[in-house]
This record gives C-alpha cells, structure tokens and sequence, in this order.
C-alpha cells in the first residue's frame, strides 16, 4: 500500500519532473519572439515550433505584426527564413511598412479564402510545404477538432503556426500550447499581452510591451514635431502603418509617396 511508504524512499527523478508552480520546458524547438519580456515568460524562451500559438485579440484590434515581426523578419540561424505564408488576413499586406521594419514582402504568400472550411484546408497545406517558415490564418469561427487536426499538421511538418482568433474564443477550448490576449489601451502607447496558457503558473499581471518598433516610433514623433527622439534610420522613411493597409487605403499611392 502507498500509506506505507516515505518521501525519502521514492526515486528522484529531478529535472524530469515538471512542477506546476514552475515554468515548464519546451516540448520542442523554439523560436525567440524578440521581445526580451515575453521570452522571459514563456517555456523554452520563445514561440513554439511545430505547435498552434493563438493570438486573440478584441474587435477591431490588429496586434498580429506588432507582436510577430521581429520573429519573422529574422532567423536565428536554427530556423530558415523561408516564406510566411497568410490565409485569410483582414487587410491587404503594404509592401513598404513592411519592408520599414524590416520584412522583405516578397516573403509574404498571401492566400485569399473567406470560408472558414477554405482557410482551414489552406492552412494545413501550406504547413505541409517544406519550404514555408510560418503560417498566419485568421478563423473567427473554428471547432476544437479542427484546430486538433492543424496542431497535427504544424507538429508533423515542424512549422510555426499562429492562429489569429476573437476574444471572445478565450472561453472555448483549444489545443494550442500557447494563447495569448493581445490588446492596446487608448490612453497608452504600449501593447498588453495576457498569457491565458501555457505550460506553467498563471501569469497575474499583464506584459507591456511596447507597440511600435523604435525606428517607426521615432518617425511618428517626428511626424508630430517631438523633436527630442532620434530621428529613424532611412529603411522607416515613409512607413505609416504595421505592416498592413486599412481599409480604404491605396496601396499604389502609398507606393508611390514612397519613392
């Protein structure tokens, strides 16, 4: 019977053995994200490979490239900066915002699907492609099953693969390994991220991180005259947005101001 046995006699499987009051390790290889604090908070000290990370966001709020760009637009020399391939973005990519903060846009595959069937058979594709890096699909509408059955594909083919999902799915389960809130305050230039899983304690406060990369940020306050912050470096001249266009904006245009 186990009554009769002492503490001191089980083995000791030491670091083997994952606590729940510890930050766990990764279950695979990882990708920093670029942000020293979020690393610091996450298991293996970066985005997960071959894992879902979902990314939900309030109504409105576009976080995704803010939060995703500085993973992307490098490599650390482990992983290949191949193509990043996007299904279903709510916007079309702008080449030079992108290029500003350091994302060549030829890169980008950008798959047009409206159907959340067609996104998530797109998706699953695109992670079968020996040669893609990452992939971004936005589902505002998507059943555990299915999502299992992309955590399969991104495990199976070693893909980074960010789901991009509305607030209100935080109540529904998911086997993402990774789901975090991101939302920007009104009054605050900074970018909030709750960590809603992952594989250790709950995190009770809120990461600020800061919204905008420092070169555009110089270019924005010069754009408003604050003549006090460094002026940015010539690849942010004329970047204007994160990464993609609004609604009602024209790429050619902006293109063309730019040259």
């Amino acid at each position: 019977m186990l009554s009769g046995l002492r503490s001191d006699s089980l083995p000791d499987f030491g670091a083997a053995v994952w606590r729940a009051t510890e930050l766990g390790c990764a279950a695979g290889a990882t990708l920093a994200t670029g942000h020293a604090a979020l690393d610091a908070q996450l298991p293996g000290a970066g985005w997960p490979v071959g894992a879902i990370c979902e990314i939900l966001q309030p109504p409105g709020q576009r976080n995704e490239w803010r939060l995703l760009m500085p993973a992307l637009r490098v490599s650390d020399g482990t992983l290949v900066a191949g193509p990043v391939v996007l299904v279903g973005p709510p916007h079309v990519p702008f080449e030079p915002g992108l290029a500003a903060q350091g994302l060549d846009a030829r890169r980008l595959l950008w798959v047009l699907a409206s159907a959340p069937d067609e996104r998530l058979w797109a998706a699953e594709q695109a992670l079968r492609c020996a040669g893609v890096l990452a992939v971004l699909v936005w589902l505002s509408q998507v059943r555990p099953e299915q999502l299992r059955r992309l955590q399969m594909a991104a495990q199976g083919h070693g893909k980074l693969l960010f789901v991009m999902r509305p607030t209100q799915a935080q109540s529904e389960s998911s086997p993402a390994v990774l789901r975090l809130l991101a939302s920007t305050q009104p009054d605050s230039d900074a970018l909030l991220l709750h960590i809603l899983k992952r594989r250790g304690p709950p995190l009770d406060q809120p990461l600020s991180l800061p919204a905008r990369p420092a070169r555009l940020a110089a270019l924005l306050a010069m754009h408003r005259g604050d003549t006090s912050v460094a002026a940015p470096g010539p690849a942010a001249r004329g970047a204007r947005h994160n990464g993609f266009l609004q609604e009602g904006d024209d790429a050619l245009g902006r293109t063309a101001s730019l040259a």
